[in-house]
C-alpha cells in the first residue's frame, strides 16, 4: 500500500482567483459540462475530501449522479459512491448536513484531538472520527486514507484544505477551472491562502492541459512525478 494516495486536487474559481462571492447564494463557477468532467473525475476516485467550512457553507452531497457511472462503480466491484471525507478542528458539523445524510458512502471525519470525544457524541453513527492530531496534520489524515485502502484522492475545497495539501507537498495533480468574470471583493474566500508551494516562481508546475469546455477553461498541472497523464 502506497504511503498516501495519489491526491488530485479540484477547484473552480475566478479570473481573479475567488471560490466565491459574499452573498448567501451560491456562486456558479462552472457550466453544465464541466459538472459532467467533474463527475467523471469524482467516479474514478476511491474519496472525496472536503474542508468543513464547505460543508457549513455549501451543504454538498459529495456524489456520483450519473446512474451509468454509478453502474460501472459497482460493477467494478466498488460502492456507488467513493468515500466521504472532511477535516474539522471543532466538529461543529450539523448532523443533518447531506454529507452525512446523502447516499449510502461511507463517511470519515478527522477531528483535532480535543474534540474528538464531543464529535463522536455529536455524530453517533452517521460518520467514523477518526483522531486527526491537534491541530489536525493533513499527512495523518492522508497516510490514515491509504491505510483504509483510498488509492485516489479527490479534493474539493476549500480554500484552507487546498492550502494545506499543496503546502506539504501532498498533491499530485491540479485540475483548476477559471469561469470567466471576476468577483473583485476581498473579503470573499480565495483559492488558496499565505503559505509557502513547493510550485513557486524557481520551481513552476507542468502545465499538462488546457482544455475550453463552454465558456471556462480547464488548467491541469502536474504537482509530482506521481502525475498521471
Amino acid at each position: 500500500m502506497a504511503e498516501r494516495p495519489y491526491t488530485l486536487l479540484s477547484c473552480g474559481m475566478s479570473i481573479d482567483g475567488y471560490l466565491d462571492d459574499t452573498t448567501e447564494e451560491r456562486l456558479l463557477l462552472s457550466n453544465d459540462a464541466d459538472f459532467d468532467r467533474v463527475d467523471e473525475v469524482r467516479a474514478g476516485c476511491d474519496a472525496i475530501l472536503v474542508g468543513a467550512a464547505t460543508i457549513r457553507q455549501d451543504n454538498p452531497r459529495l456524489l456520483v449522479r450519473s446512474e451509468r457511472r454509478r453502474a460501472a462503480r459497482i460493477a467494478r466491484g466498488e460502492p456507488a459512491d467513493p468515500v466521504k471525507v472532511t477535516v474539522t478542528g471543532r466538529c461543529d458539523l450539523d448532523p443533518a448536513a447531506a454529507f452525512f445524510t446523502a447516499g449510502e458512502a461511507e463517511k470519515l471525519v478527522y477531528c483535532a484531538t480535543p474534540a474528538v470525544a464531543q464529535a463522536r457524541e455529536r455524530l453517533g453513527a452517521l460518520a467514523t472520527v477518526v483522531d486527526g492530531g491537534d491541530p489536525v496534520d493533513v499527512r495523518l489524515v492522508s497516510a490514515d486514507l491509504a491505510a483504509r485502502g483510498v488509492r485516489r484522492l479527490m479534493v474539493e475545497g476549500g480554500g484552507t484544505m487546498h492550502t494545506q495539501f499543496l503546502t506539504r507537498d501532498l498533491a499530485d495533480e491540479l485540475q483548476l477551472v477559471v469561469a470567466p468574470f471576476f468577483v473583485g471583493d476581498s473579503r470573499a474566500p480565495r483559492f488558496v491562502h499565505d503559505g509557502t508551494f513547493p510550485a513557486g516562481p524557481k520551481n513552476r508546475a507542468g502545465l499538462a492541459e488546457v482544455r475550453q469546455i463552454g465558456d471556462v477553461v480547464l488548467l491541469r498541472y502536474a504537482l509530482s512525478e506521481r502525475f498521471e497523464k
